[in-house]
């Protein structure tokens, strides 16, 4: 006598079938941000107020001391304004994605979720599907504000590459907000520790000021500094205007340094997920 058995469904059917809840995952954000508009005002003056700070220190720095890109000398508040907006990107970017765990926790809905027949990664895309969306969106229109606010000069042509720079750069920050994450879960504040390291990679990387500036072995170090290979790859096309060509090297080396970053931050709070859900602790906080 035969058995009949039902063919499971393959791995890109149950995917495709994940995928359709990531709207779900959008919609939810967005209706909460929505629902806390005071928080777009103040967060807009906030970096505003931090471009006008830079722009009367830029009044005393010596101009020769500002790198040149391309056949460019760029003004200082051209420098900065490409260092403030990656850095504050790479800020908002590690903390949100690192709080989606604890707000999470704080609703009551991250044992909700992880029960239901859902993939981890999808869980995980979709807590943060929002502010993939928005923070590169913010940082664009930053960079376009401070450019007709300030007028600076950056390339049209530069736009291109330097929006696949950044998207480059999303998973770096992603793979450090995912371990952020994994660092909540099990010690509850484990985003500070996090942050502050990422405060020294951003301090040493020439976001604020040129990296001829800094000590020699901090130079060193920056050539595999995402942070700083992500800030000079998008001043060489938004300022030199330099094009493909003078960014492949750097796409070359981020690439991979990215990869490491979002590979190693799935790890470990894939890790910590199950250390909770074993010790029965995933929902406390």
């Amino acid at each position: 006598m035969s058995t009949f058995v039902e063919p499971l469904p393959s791995r890109l059917a149950v995917l495709v079938e994940d995928l359709r809840k990531l709207p779900a995952f959008l919609r939810r954000d967005f209706l909460v941000a929505l629902s806390y508009r005071t928080a777009f005002i103040s967060d807009a003056l906030g970096l505003f107020f931090g471009a006008f700070i830079f722009y009367f220190v830029g009044l005393m720095v010596d101009p020769t001391k500002i790198p040149t890109y391309g056949d460019t000398r760029a003004t200082y508040m051209e420098f900065v304004a490409i260092g403030l907006a990656l850095g504050v990107f790479l800020q908002i970017g590690l903390g949100r994605v690192a709080a989606v765990m604890n707000r999470e926790q704080l609703m009551g809905t991250l044992e909700s979720l992880v029960v239901t027949p859902t993939a981890t990664a999808t869980i995980q895309i979709g807590s943060v599907v929002y502010d993939l969306i928005y923070i590169p969106i913010r940082t664009a229109l930053f960079l376009l504000a401070i450019d007709v606010g300030f007028g600076l000069h950056f390339q049209a042509d530069g736009i291109l590459p330097a929006a696949v720079m950044l998207l480059f750069f999303i998973p770096f920050v992603w793979g450090l907000g995912l371990a952020a994450a994994g660092a909540m879960l099990t010690f509850r504040r484990g985003a500070g520790a996090f942050g502050l390291g990422i405060g020294f990679l951003t301090l040493g990387s020439g976001a604020y000021f040129p990296l001829e500036l800094l000590p020699g072995w901090v130079q060193d170090v920056s050539v595999v500094n995402p942070i700083t290979v992500a800030i000079e790859g998008m001043r060489e096309t938004l300022i030199g205007g330099v094009g493909w060509s003078g960014v492949a090297t750097d796409l070359l080396v981020l690439a991979p340094l990215s990869l490491f970053s979002l590979v190693a931050g799935v790890f470990i709070f894939r890790l910590a997920q199950w250390r909770e859900r074993r010790q029965g602790t995933l929902g406390l906080y």
